[in-house]
């Protein structure tokens, strides 16, 4: 073994207890330095912090105080604004009385469809009408000679008839040869048609097919209970408002009758100067009387609907049965699909010459499919299901495959149970299903499949004209809207855009909103909606007034939707805008945050790009009582004036579509 390595370095010296001591002692002074530079740096902090917070408090208490003390003068000038609803409301009255006076002078016997007695004396006239022209019964008569089989198709021997009309169509083939290999079905060279069992392709039968474009089934269904009493209420406030009517003429004529009884004392002293101009003076004052009171009346009925219109019920409207339709979570489209399969009646023979054709008493007689009784059938398969293809109508969207509902004639409700193997071919819009038996059929969506919106915004365009645009998971819809009507602009899906025969037509609100919920475009939410979306709750009151006030500011700011909308309470909503004086959209818009409580209106110090939600007043702003003394503070003389100058039925109009859409608690 080799000599052992020598330890290199020195040992380390121990450190003697008084030098520990000594150590302990400076580690203990300096913990004791800086925490108390710690508590002093704290107190500063604090005291600052404290100053700050006084300073921030005292300001917002003068903010409050300023606020209060205009409070009354605000709400009387948004008052005076907000007249232009019952303005347009009497607009619309005098309107539907035109229409009624035109209607009256026309004279041509045609009933009056907002008059429910009209329409059933027409109805009952129009059954028991048998004095006829000859004409119409020659017409009638070839009707009847003309039977099946003058019709017949050269190839098959069977009858194919197809009658189309805008609103009906009408498909019907005759089982004439009852050959067995004849078993598919189709119609004028068209997918359309049945895949018939067997046993119905050698039976002397007739299908007939009848599309209907509307929806005259689904009224037959009994009202649920809650969705009466939500009639009643409207129902109330229609007769509020004519007993208003009444209230005011009653008045009226009182106000004349004082009018008159001072005109008579005035007329004592006719001779003596002046009588004849205060008298003229009484008169103009109970005009103004009446106008006034009249206007009151009539935007205390007005402000009533619009808060009926987005107020939510508590309870689901009704308890549905096993397989039945909710028709408050899905609704009907394209139509009714009326299937039935019919006894061929007796054909025409030829005979000498003639053509002997046995005629029928009882008409036309349904073949029933399965029978009633089937105790001579040996097998179970022996009435197979019916297989039937469809074309779904074109100016019908379905956002997902339709859904196949049956009419049960009994209790009167569409259900989904005898329907199977239910397929759809999107591209030909053709869906094919079987039925174990026949009867009216009908597609169905979910009413709800646009909703909740992903964003909306509202943008002023040319003079007097808004558009509204909802953007929701399958589409992006934008209306127009101008005074008293309204039009669907464009309609676009998963970033195509696709034709409509509604774009370019002007409608009344009420009627552009039915027809676009009949297009399969609802964007309306019902008042059982909030039972099957999940929404952003907002009271119906604050949400009220939100609407009512950025309609009165629509045609000079753009208003949108906030993320931050989500986040705050269900009494305060808070939207972004953007003052907008120009036809063309504005590039990287500069837009600013307000949230409205009802009554209050402030703009918020954060943005829509801010990491948390803060509530935080803008600096150097103040906050309002209303919406439109906000944007007073920073708005252009311009636009306040082209806000002042707005026509009252398109404030009125759109108000109504923000009302029926709701984006405040659906985004």
């Amino acid at each position: 073994m080799g000599p052992k390595a020598k330890k290199s370095g020195k040992k380390k010296r121990k450190i003697t207890k008084a030098e520990r001591l000594k150590q302990l002692q400076e580690e203990e002074e300096r913990r004791q330095k800086e925490e108390e530079e710690a508590r002093v740096k704290y107190e500063k902090e604090e005291m600052e912090r404290l100053e700050i917070q006084r300073i921030e408090k005292e300001k917002w208490h003068q903010l409050e105080a300023k606020d209060l003390e205009r409070r009354n003068e605000e709400l009387e000038e948004l008052c005076l604004l907000e007249g232009c609803f019952p303005e347009a409301e009497k607009l619309k009255r005098d309107t539907r009385l035109l229409s009624q006076w035109k209607h009256y002078i026309q004279c041509d016997g045609s009933p009056d469809p907002s008059i429910s007695p009209e329409i059933n004396t027409f109805i009952s006239l129009w059954k028991e009408e048998t004095n006829e022209t000859l004409e119409e019964v020659i017409a009638k008569s070839k009707l009847v000679l003309n039977q099946a089989s003058t019709l017949a198709d050269l190839d098959s021997g069977n009858m194919e008839k197809v009658i189309q009309d805008e609103n009906v169509t009408l498909y019907v083939w005759a089982n004439l040869k009852k050959n067995p290999r004849y078993k598919s079905v189709r119609f004028s060279e068209t997918q359309i048609g049945f895949e018939i069992p067997r046993i119905l392709a050698t039976s002397d039968i007739a299908l007939r097919l009848l599309h209907t474009h509307y929806d005259h089934v689904t009224p037959l269904r009994p009202v649920p209970t809650s969705l009466r009493e939500y009639t009643a209420t409207v129902n109330h406030f229609v007769k509020e408002e004519t007993a208003i009517d009444k209230e005011l003429q009653e008045e009226g004529k009182q106000q004349e009758n004082e009018s008159n009884s001072v005109h008579e004392e005035e007329t004592k002293f006719e001779e003596q100067s002046g009588s004849e101009v205060q008298t003229s003076f009484v008169q103009e004052d109970s005009e103004a009387t009446k106008c006034e009171l009249e206007m009151k009346l009539l935007s205390e009925t007005v402000l009533s609907a619009q808060f009926l219109l987005i107020k939510n019920a508590n309870e689901k409207p009704y308890i549905f049965e096993d397989n039945e339709v909710d028709l408050c979570q899905f609704t009907t489209l394209g139509g009714v699909y009326h299937l039935d399969i019919l006894e061929l009646p007796p054909q025409c023979k030829p005979m000498k010459g003639w053509m002997i054709v046995e005629i029928l008493k009882e008409g036309l007689q349904k073949y029933i499919y399965p029978p009633e009784t089937t105790e001579d059938v040996e097998t179970e398969n022996a009435f197979p299901p019916i297989e039937v293809t469809l074309e779904v109508q074109e100016n019908v969207i379905f956002f997902e495959d339709p859904m196949v509902a049956r009419w049960d004639a009994e209790g009167k409700h569409w259900q989904t149970d005898g329907i199977s193997n239910v397929s759809y071919k999107p591209e030909e819009r053709l869906i094919t299903f079987s039925l174990e038996t026949l009867g009216p059929v009908t597609l169905i969506q979910d009413a709800h499949i646009n909703m909740p919106f992903q964003s909306w915004e509202l943008t002023p365009l040319d003079v007097d004209k808004v558009l509204l645009t909802v953007t929701t998971v399958f589409t992006t819809i934008q209306i127009q809207i101008k005074e008293n009507l309204c039009m669907l602009a464009s309609i676009e899906l998963s970033n195509k855009k696709r034709f409509s025969i509604l774009e370019g037509k002007w409608m009344t609100p009420i009627s552009f909103i039915c027809a676009l919920k009949e297009a399969g475009l609802n964007i309306f939410p019902s008042e059982h909606s909030h039972f099957y979306v999940v929404i952003n709750y907002k009271d119906p009151l604050i949400e009220m007034k939100a609407y009512r006030q950025l309609a009165l500011l629509s045609s000079a700011f753009a208003f949108g939707w906030s993320k931050w909308n989500i986040v705050c309470s269900s009494k305060k909503v808070i939207v972004k805008l953007k003052e907008h004086l120009s036809e063309q959209p504005i590039q990287k818009p500069n837009w600013t945050l307000l949230m409205f409580s009802g009554d209050r209106a402030q703009r918020l110090k954060i943005n829509e790009n801010s990491e948390t939600f803060s509530e935080a007043l803008k600096e150097e702003t103040e906050f309002h009582s209303t919406l439109y003394h906000m944007v007073k503070d920073f708005a252009s003389q311009k636009a306040m004036g082209k806000i002042r100058s707005s026509s009252c039925q398109l404030i009125d109009s759109v108000c109504y579509m923000l009302l029926s859409t709701r984006v405040l608690s659906y985004s």
